[in-house]
């Protein structure tokens, strides 16, 4: 397995813009959509506790029409509004929506 470096989260409360991103770099297979294994992976690069617990969490409050995983704009607001209710990931909402 390669080690693969990622963009860190930006410091203080990040835009939706850089949290999407941010997020979009833990897209291993390029299918426009996060994965529960891909948002577990993004979890495990912050050194959240319990990162796959979470990210089933995440994907099951973000995932609308039960396919899996995270895409769209109305998921992806949703897993926005999970971080920040569950993971203590603050994100201002500036220019979006």
């Amino acid at each position: 397995m390669a080690f693969m470096r990622y963009r860190a989260l930006p410091q203080g409360e990040p835009t939706v813009e850089e949290f999407r991103a941010w997020l979009a770099q833990f897209d291993a297979d390029s299918d426009g959509r996060i994965s529960r294994e891909e948002l577990q992976h993004a979890l495990r690069s912050l050194n959240v506790w319990f990162a796959w617990w979470k990210a089933r969490g995440g994907v099951r409050a973000a995932d609308a029409n039960h396919d899996g995983g995270v895409a769209g704009d109305d998921e992806v607001a949703r897993l926005f509004a999970f971080a920040q209710r569950h993971l203590n990931v603050k994100i201002t909402q500036l220019g979006y929506y």
